[in-house]
């Protein structure tokens, strides 16, 4: 198995089922698994800011994990907009990320660029996968951190895609829900016994 259709395996045995995505080269064989993975179903869109904003509507419709594949630093650039509101919104999301080889990162391609860096201004969790063998763990990783209300970025060289060895991750177990800020309660109560005029903005699964 290559490095990605264990993503993607890995993804649906954890009950993520949709993809939106505007690819490029470095994607190709992530493309390619879409049509061998059973269960994952692939959007394609025409610009990243319809992909990035489909994901985070669909995200919070559904009330799971949405994944997103983008092409290198300039996709990525080009769905940040609608990445900074999921990130405000707490919307749990994937964010897959191609980049060039490897060994082709020292040739400084015209398309090259710091993704870990324009990656982290959105996220609240990016990690790089560099081996096939990793990509389950690295996949795993990152949805547990969207399931905590976070966009989380892995990014995916290409070389690491399309190589073998590597095999989906065992199955998750159910993430538990977080604890109520017993402070944050107490606050509200207080405000709205107060007398005064108060509003109460709540979100995730408070509405």
């Amino acid at each position: 198995m290559n490095g990605a259709r264990s993503l993607l395996t890995t993804l649906v045995d954890a009950g993520v089922d949709v993809c939106f995505a505007n690819p490029g080269t470095s994607e190709m064989h992530f493309v390619a698994a879409l049509d061998t993975v059973g269960g994952m179903r692939g959007v394609l869109t025409l610009f990243e800011g319809v992909a990035t904003g489909a994901a985070d509507g669909y995200a919070r419709i559904a009330g799971t994990p949405a994944a997103v594949l983008l092409h290198l630093g300039p996709g990525l650039g080009n769905g940040l907009a609608n990445l900074h509101n999921a990130r405000r919104a707490h919307t749990p999301m994937v964010v897959v990320v191609g980049d060039h080889a490897t060994y082709h990162k020292k040739y400084d391609a015209p398309l090259e660029s710091d993704i870990d860096a324009v990656a982290g201004s959105v996220s609240g969790w990016v990690h790089r996968s560099l081996r096939p063998a990793d990509i389950a763990a690295d996949t795993m990783a990152a949805l547990d951190a969207a399931r905590r209300g976070v966009v989380s970025t892995l990014i995916l060289p290409a070389d690491v895609s399309w190589s073998d060895g590597a095999g989906p991750a065992p199955a998750a177990s159910e993430p538990e829900e977080p604890a109520v800020d017993g402070d944050a309660v107490r606050a509200a109560a207080a405000a709205l016994r107060s007398g005064e005029r108060a509003v109460v903005l709540v979100g995730g699964d408070a509405t």
